[in-house]
């Protein structure tokens, strides 16, 4: 058993969003290509994966980051109705690859997704993003990285 009395997970967890009095739901999503091959930093996968978020609108994407073999971004409902962020996720990679074929079942099965519990935790993980490129040593200053941005505001 990893961690205590906690048995090793091979999948990740989906607990549901936790709606909270006055407070955003915002989930921070992690999606790894298979293997860990490095296909996304590019101009037409970056296109590609923009596009089908704007279609793909039951979720809505705030900030993001395309690193060459993952993906972070976060996310907040777009609908009443919501889909679960899993199957959310798997309609956008559907569409991202019907746009560029590089990307067809270029992505594990699975996500990671977490629940923003307060506005400190919300600045901590977007600093954690915004870092990834320079921990990675791609470049100095994550500013310089291209595959970079915001869709939507998602203030706390």
């Amino acid at each position: 058993m990893a961690g205590g009395n906690l048995p090793h997970r091979r999948h990740p967890a989906h607990p549901p969003p936790v709606d909270r009095f006055n407070q955003p739901v915002i989930l921070l999503v992690t999606v790894a290509t298979r293997n860990r091959v490095e296909l996304l930093a590019n101009k037409r996968a970056a296109t590609a994966l923009v596009d089908a978020w704007q279609t793909a609108n039951r979720w809505v994407v705030g900030n993001y980051l395309i690193m060459p073999d993952h993906i972070h971004l976060f996310c907040a409902p777009g609908t009443w109705t919501r889909d679960t962020v899993k199957s959310w996720v798997a309609y956008w990679k559907r569409l991202a690859g019907q746009r560029e074929p590089s990307l067809v079942s270029a992505f594990v099965y699975d996500c990671w997704d977490t629940q923003m519990r307060d506005p400190d935790h919300y600045a901590r993980k977007l600093e954690y993003m915004a870092l990834n490129p320079v921990r990675r040593g791609l470049v100095t200053a994550s500013e310089q990285w291209p595959y970079r941005g915001r869709m939507n505001e998602l203030p706390w």
